[in-house]
C-alpha cells in the first residue's frame, strides 16, 4: 500500500475513499512556527487596537460626562468647568468625535485612514488641553493629557 505524507501530518492511503484528512491540531496558530516579521505584526496590531480601545473609552467616558452630567457635578470633579460651560460641552463633542474616530473606521474597514486623523485631532485636543490647564497654574492636571497624547501618537505612527 502506497501512502502521501500532507504537510499537515496526515496519512491518506491511495485508493481510499476518504478524500482528505488534516490534523486539527496544525491548523491552531502556533507562534514558534510563525516567521518573526508575522509575530512582530501581530504584536503591532494587539498593542494598537489596545491603544485604541483604551484612548477611546477614555475620551467617550469624557465626553458623557462633560455633555450630560449637570455643571455642579462636574465642577466638583473638574473644577475648571465651573467658569467655561461652553468650551466644556466644545470639548464634549470634540472628545466623543475622537472616540468613535479612533475605533469604527478601523473596526468596519470603511475609511481606515480616519483612525490616523482621529488621532491627530486628540494630540492636537490634548495639546490644547496642556497649555489650557498650564496658563491656569494646573501643571498636576496635564499628565492624564501627556499620556492620551503619547497613546494617539503611537496609534498615527502604526496606523
Amino acid at each position: 500500500m502506497v501512502c502521501i505524507t500532507s504537510p499537515l501530518d496526515s496519512a491518506i492511503p491511495l485508493g481510499s475513499n476518504i478524500v482528505w484528512i488534516a490534523n486539527v491540531d496544525s491548523f491552531a496558530t502556533n507562534n514558534t512556527d510563525m516567521p518573526s516579521e508575522q509575530k512582530q505584526s501581530t504584536l503591532l496590531n494587539v498593542a494598537l487596537w489596545t491603544a485604541q480601545v483604551v484612548l477611546a473609552v477614555s475620551l467617550i467616558w469624557a465626553a458623557t460626562m462633560k455633555l450630560f452630567r449637570p455643571a455642579d457635578q462636574l465642577a466638583t470633579m473638574w473644577p475648571w468647568t465651573a467658569e467655561h460651560t461652553d468650551l466644556v460641552k466644545l470639548t464634549g463633542v470634540l472628545d466623543l468625535l475622537s472616540g468613535i474616530g479612533l475605533v469604527l473606521p478601523t473596526l468596519l474597514h470603511i475609511q481606515p485612514q480616519l483612525t490616523r486623523y482621529a488621532a491627530y485631532g486628540t494630540v492636537a485636543l490634548m495639546a490644547a488641553a496642556s497649555l489650557f490647564h498650564l496658563t491656569r497654574g494646573e501643571t498636576s492636571q496635564i499628565g492624564v493629557n501627556i499620556f492620551f497624547a503619547l497613546l494617539a501618537i503611537f496609534i498615527v505612527w502604526g496606523r
